[in-house]
């Protein structure tokens, strides 16, 4: 998810049973609640059993308001970006040690994006569709432009597809 989609994220749109985050709504920086990104934007995620867990243990510890958000500041409000990145963010990878040189946190929050794409891709197999809809994409053609190069070679397997074809054929 985008960060401004996690800050806006309702409990209502949290579905523990079925494993699954519907995307509805998003925070802006200014912390407006409003439509996602672009019309792809809503769409449902699949979630991996421990985040399921995680996220029902955290639904008895926090924080409440008029929102009901599953992200919200103690006072159950929009949490800002610039708390997130300072006080959950930076402390999360200094501690871990992913740091670069000069030891400041090596990544920003959108790489957590490009991560998952990336694992659902390689060690999952999704499909560019099924990746595209999940991401929240406009197009497929985004999908590619970012991710192209972890796809297998498409075209090697339909030519591969079309010898098995063109074999059973003459069988």
């Amino acid at each position: 998810m985008r960060l401004s989609e996690l800050r806006g994220l309702r409990w209502g749109d949290v579905d523990l049973e079925a494993g699954q985050i519907h995307v509805r709504q998003r925070a802006d920086a200014w912390r407006r609640i409003g439509a996602p990104k672009s019309k792809a934007g809503s769409r449902d995620i699949p979630l991996a059993p421990i985040v399921v867990n995680t996220l029902k243990q955290w639904q008895t510890e926090c924080p409440k308001g008029e929102l009901d958000l599953v992200f919200p500041n103690t006072l159950g409000n929009v949490e800002t970006m610039t708390n997130i990145h300072a006080r959950c963010w930076v402390p999360l990878q200094l501690k871990c040690g992913l740091t670069d040189e000069g030891g400041r946190a090596r990544y920003n929050f959108h790489m957590l994006r490009h991560a998952a794409a990336s694992l659902f891709i390689r060690y999952l197999g999704w499909s560019p569709r099924r990746v595209q809809t999940v991401m929240g994409h406009a197009s497929v053609t985004m999908t590619f432009d970012r991710y192209g190069h972890l796809f297998e070679n498409v075209e090697a397997d339909r030519a591969d597809m079309a010898k098995i074809e063109a074999a059973v054929r003459a069988a």
